[in-house]
Formats: C-alpha cells, structure tokens, sequence
C-alpha cells in the first residue's frame, strides 16, 4: 500500500511566525483519518515541527530533533544540521521516510534525509502533497495582504486543501509570537 501525502507551510512575516498542517491520513486510496495532528511543540514550545511523510518515522525523527536541541541547548541551527547529518548517514535513519520543518523565534528551516538544512529566503517554507500550492497562496497572501503570519497560513491551507485531493481542511496551527522584553 502507497501512504499519500499531507501539507505542512511554515511562515515567519511580522516577526510572527506559524506552521500548519492538514488533518488527513490516507491509505492507499482511504481515507483513514481526519483529524491527525502533524504540527506540534517540541522543546519546552519554544521549537514547532510540521512533518509530511510515514507518522512513525516523523514523530522518530521529531524526538530525536528534541533529544539534539536537549543537547546543543535550544540552538535551532545546530541541532537541525546534528540530526540531518546523523539522518543521511546512519543505516537506520536513512531508511526513515518522512521530511520536516521546524521553527523557532527567529529561524525557520526545511530538514530532510538527504542532509538538507534549508532556510528559506522568504520566510515560507511547505512541504507535503499540497505544499506547492500552499506555498504559492502564501507567497501571494505575504505580498499582497496585510496578513499576520497566522492568517497566512490558515488561507493558504485553505487554497491547498481545495486542490491537493490528499489534503483536507482539519486544520491544526501553532504559532509563536515576538519575545516580550
């Protein structure tokens, strides 16, 4: 059986930044859940990971993003590069079938098992069966809208979920906002 696709868009604009993700699970050609949660808080919720791909394999790779910034004190960029290293090179990780995004109060990246670590130029990132088209309705939002980062990508899941056929609107969004001084 063939697992399909999710959507998962991050986006950072006005200091603000939010990741969501659709709700659906598909099996073949199933539906076999509608309200999976994709997104959520890692590391004391000052870290949101999205994750497209194999559940076990994701949620895998998400405690072990939580287990390098445990180590490396928090620090986004050196924990993310730490578990894309280990992920391309280790027997085990490398048979791992999912892709994240992951966010903190100034960064947001793209990590996969093929070592990547990218942050994206514009502040969005989406990944999934709809992150094409998710991406691209935010772009659009981002330069045409006064949109915080939160509508943003409620809209943009929206536009996703009205054409990806592996997507649905069982949105689940987090957000984190502006340290207060």
């Amino acid at each position: 059986m063939e697992y399909h696709g999710t959507t998962i868009i991050a986006v950072r604009h006005h200091g603000k930044a939010a990741v969501a993700g659709d709700g659906q699970v598909t099996l073949d050609k199933n539906v076999v859940k509608h309200h999976a949660r994709k997104v959520r808080r890692i590391y004391n919720d000052k870290i949101i990971v999205g994750f497209a791909g194999a559940t076990a394999d994701a949620l895998n790779l998400s405690e072990r993003l939580e287990q390098k910034l445990e180590r490396y004190n928090g620090n986004l960029t050196r924990s993310a590069v730490e578990l894309a290293r280990d992920w391309r090179t280790d027997k085990y990780l490398r048979r791992l079938e999912a892709i994240m995004v992951a966010v903190d109060d100034e960064l947001v990246y793209l990590i996969s098992g093929n070592g990547d670590v990218i942050e994206p130029d514009e502040g969005i990132v989406a990944i999934g069966s709809g992150g094409v088209a998710a991406q691209a309705a935010a772009t659009a939002l981002m330069e045409n809208t006064d949109l915080e980062a939160r509508g943003i990508v409620e809209k943009a899941m929206k536009i996703a979920a009205s054409i990806c056929i592996y997507t649905n609107e069982a949105i689940t969004i987090e957000e984190l906002l502006p340290n207060k001084v």
